[in-house]
């Protein structure tokens, strides 16, 4: 039987008013749940995320001052020569990936390197060498955040070695830095399934990441060296050789500011959860 008019009235406008409420909640609604939204990406810090801030904050103080002190500085120049690899790395990608073809790399004694190209965009391979370095190191203090990154990170820097390696495969400071760096990483992946392994990449993902800012001072302000790649850069391009090592110094430091939050924000895991990943992805201990 159909229901009386008067029923259908009372439906009608008890449907009007919980639309009424509907409309007029709404905006609460949305406003509660943008609020969750906000909390659960508010960007917090745990324990174990503190402690790497502070071992990074640790090896900035004591990268600064070992690269100043005389004679004592000598403690980091097997990773300065690492972080020089890097950088010719840089500047030999640079050149394969724009048409051009890496002859050989070749480390020196004194702190320095050199990649001998044919072809390739000389507006790109020469600040690849500093942006190259500085976004390997910000990916590195990346993956420090985490045990089981920083196992990915160590597997993507010794293929990377290999390249360097067979680049520089005719210089036998290139050979010895690249195989002990690689040494270095293996045998840390044995330490208490490879929490000592974290540490070490984060360790020359800072370094890298501000070799270039440390480098251009050096260079351009304090022994103000006319052969820098800056110089070379400007000289082709215009402007001045500070000008643009200021300019990479500011991308290096961007790299390194944005690889700590994407850590944070990437790996809130504890420090015992992580142990307990790591033991499960290729789990090693010595």
């Amino acid at each position: 039987m159909a229901p009386a008019p008067h029923s259908l009235a009372v439906a009608a406008a008890h449907d009007r008013s919980w639309v009424s409420v509907a409309r007029r909640s709404a905006p609460h609604v949305a406003r509660v749940t943008a609020s969750a939204m906000l909390v659960r990406r508010e960007l917090t810090v745990n324990d174990t995320q503190k402690v790497t801030l502070g071992v990074i904050a640790a090896y900035i103080v004591v990268i600064a001052l070992l690269w100043n002190i005389p004679y004592i500085r000598y403690v980091l120049w097997p990773f300065k020569m690492l972080v020089i690899a890097f950088h010719e790395f840089g500047h030999a990608l640079a050149c394969v990936l724009t048409g051009g073809r890496v002859k050989s790399i070749s480390l020196d004694p004194n702190e320095g390197g050199v990649t001998h190209m044919q072809g390739g965009k000389n507006a790109f391979t020469l600040p690849a060498g500093y942006l190259g370095s500085s976004l390997i190191g910000a990916l590195l203090t990346f993956a420090g955040f985490n045990i089981v990154a920083s196992k990915i990170a160590s597997i993507v820097v010794g293929v990377t070695f290999l390249f360097t390696l067979w680049w520089g495969r005719k210089d036998w400071l290139t050979i010895l830095t690249v195989l002990l760096a690689v040494g270095l990483l293996i045998g840390c992946w044995f330490i208490s399934h490879a929490e000592a392994l974290r540490y070490v990449v984060l360790f020359i993902g800072v370094m890298s990441s501000l070799y270039s800012v440390w480098d251009i001072c050096d260079d351009l302000i304090l022994r103000k060296i006319n052969s820098s790649d800056a110089s070379v850069f400007a000289k082709r391009y215009g402007g001045s050789s500070q000008c643009w090592g200021v300019i990479w110094s500011i991308f290096s430091l961007t790299f390194m500011a944005a690889s700590i939050v994407a850590g944070i924000a990437a790996f809130p895991q504890s420090a015992e959860q992580q142990r307990n990943d790591s033991s499960q992805f290729i789990p090693t201990k010595f």
